[in-house]
């Protein structure tokens, strides 16, 4: 199945709850709320208060934490106390990635786990079988606005042929820089999560998610 996963990235937040129920009436069940923490990353953007208020806002959304933070297994109980479904967290920022899975499995979460533009398929190979979702980064994390990678279409189609090797049905989700124009390739590669926050946000939210179900849902 195809899931849309708009980005809080781009909200604005002088209307939060008004932008977060058009995308959810419009069909939008799951939000990716990317959280950074000036280190990881040279970014700082939502904490705890923040997510506890988007699930007050949308209590059945699916809610997609992305961590680009660096020791992202220090909060775990943060985010289960915020409502997280799904823990993402960087390969690139845990000494212990397969320990890290089991922390976010037993705190009653599924888990994911990302790779930069940088970082090879390869590198997230020995927890294949332990995770529920693997990101492939089609920009460089930390900023919301900037144009789709196109290296991140061979990772995609790396990542699905590695997981017919091992029999797995993982969900793919991407992030950054789609739009209605490359959305078609990317779920062509074998992408099925798509993440997107200015092709959402910028404009008529409403008719912007519903464009998008139509490539995903085609």
């Amino acid at each position: 199945m195809n899931i849309l996963a708009p980005s809080m990235l781009s909200l604005d937040f002088r209307h939060m709850e008004e932008d977060l129920l058009a995308a959810y009436n419009a069909g939008a069940r799951q939000i990716h709320v990317d959280v950074m923490d000036g280190n990881f990353v040279p970014n700082i953007s939502f904490g705890p208060p923040v997510i506890k208020y988007v699930r007050k806002v949308l209590p059945d959304v699916t809610m997609d934490m992305h961590l680009m933070v660096t020791e992202p297994g220090r909060y775990m109980d943060k985010w289960k106390a915020c409502g997280a479904d799904i823990v993402t967290f960087h390969i690139e920022a845990v000494m212990d990635p397969v320990q890290m899975v089991r922390s976010i499995h037993e705190n009653g979460m599924r888990a994911g786990v990302a790779i930069k533009p940088a970082t090879p398929v390869s590198a997230i190979e020995e927890i294949i079988t332990e995770v529920d979702m693997i990101l492939i980064m089609s920009v460089e994390p930390g900023f919301g606005g900037q144009s789709f990678m196109p290296v991140a279409l061979d990772k995609i189609r790396e990542t699905v042929l590695l997981l017919e090797e091992y029999g797995l049905k993982t969900d793919i989700e991407v992030d950054g820089g789609i739009n209605l124009k490359n959305v078609d390739e990317i779920l062509e590669a074998g992408a099925n999560v798509i993440v997107t926050g200015s092709a959402i946000f910028d404009s008529d939210i409403t008719s912007n998610v519903l464009n998008f179900r139509k490539h995903l849902e085609g």
